[in-house]
Formats: C-alpha cells, structure tokens, sequence
C-alpha cells in the first residue's frame, strides 16, 4: 500500500467533495429545515458547483493545493450566512498547508487538517457541544492525530478519521444548539441532526474515501 500521494495529480479531491455535496442538497436542507432556515444545502450546492464550473473550465484541472484554494475562495466569496466564511477557513487551512509540498503523506494530511480546525477556531468560537460543525470536525482531528502517535499508517488513520467525524455528527442530535439561529430554539433543538455537522461529516467522509483509492 502506498504511503505518499502526488499533489499534482490530486485536484480530482475536490471534484469528489463537490460531488458529495450536490448529490446531498436536498437531504442537507431538509436536515436544515427543521431547526434553521432550510437553505444549507441549497447555499452549499451553489458555491461548490461554482468551484466545479471553475475548475473544469481550466486546461488542465490543478493539483489538490491548488484546488483546495479555488474553492476556499469560492466558497468565502460566494456562499451567504456564516458557512461561507466557516468552511472557506477550512479549505483554506488545506490549501495553505499543503502548498509548496510535492507529495501529500501522513503526517503532512495531519498537520493540514489541525491548521484547518485552527482557521475555523478563528473564525468563530463553537466548540464540541454547541451542536455544530465542530462537533464533527474536532473530533475527526483527534482521532486522526491519535492514530498517527499510534503508530497506524495513513489509510488507517483516514478511516480513524472517518469513524469519529461520523460519532460526532450522530452526537449532534441529542444536543441543544448553543450558536446561531437554532439556539433561538432551546431546548426544541434536541433531536435534530445539525446541518452543518452533516455537511462536514460527509465531506470527511468523502475526503477519507478518496484519499485513500489513492493509496491503494
């Protein structure tokens, strides 16, 4: 099995993520619907498609760095609400830590998923428990990071990854939100996913998926 991953030849990363989040625009607005405003997966689906339309139209498609840029800024420049902002920190940690590097390995994918929770920390100031994308998020970077100290090799790691970005969303559906529009709620928030926490969860997962076929 691989351990190392060429950047060059990785932009087709973010087709997947773009990809997972059309293919999902209805079920996460449904998810938003029932404590927000029913619109994440509409907003979503327009600022990756915008990155999909931008990176097609070039000659050849960029490397994951590269790509991770292009839709940072889409994403930042054309997403409404706080998503925009939130998870254009996000792609911008990978795509700031992963520039200049040749080839993508374990360690370097841990030291871009930390920086990407350190530029969304920034951002705001939800932590595990508030019922938001951080409940997925913070947890997908410790169970990565333990793995690593652990010894477990890249594929592994991923799909420790995986595994808590998942539990952290599930968690959200006992939670009562604590930020934003849904906090308005109280205690009628108990017992809905968080949309944004489902978002995350499935680009996680898609992110996991396909960096590992590419380690195969």
């Amino acid at each position: 099995m691989k351990t190392e991953i060429e950047l060059g030849s990785a932009g087709a990363v973010v087709l997947d993520l773009i990809a997972t989040i059309n293919e999902n625009r209805a079920y996460l607005s449904e998810i938003d619907g029932a404590i927000g405003d029913g619109d994440h997966g509409i907003n979503m689906s327009k600022g990756f498609s915008q990155c999909r339309d931008a990176l097609l139209a070039q000659p050849t498609l960029p490397g994951l760095a590269e790509s991770f840029d292009a839709l940072a800024m889409t994403l930042l420049d054309g997403i409404g609400g706080s998503m925009g902002p939130l998870y254009g920190s996000v792609f911008m940690g990978f795509a700031e830590t992963l520039a200049g590097h040749q080839r993508l390995d374990a360690q370097l994918f841990g030291q871009a998923l930390a920086q990407a929770v350190a530029d969304v920390q920034s951002v705001g100031n939800a932590q595990v428990g508030d019922k938001t994308l951080m409940d997925t998020l913070i947890p997908a970077r410790d169970a990565y990071l333990a793995a690593l100290s652990q010894g477990e090799d890249f594929h592994t790691a991923l799909g420790g990854m995986v595994a808590a970005a998942e539990a952290g969303w599930q968690s959200t559906k006992a939670l009562q939100a604590r930020i934003g529009r849904a906090a308005r709620l109280g205690e009628r928030s108990i017992g809905v996913l968080d949309a944004g926490a489902t978002s995350c969860f499935l680009l996680l997962r898609t992110l996991g998926s396909s960096l590992q076929s590419r380690l195969v």
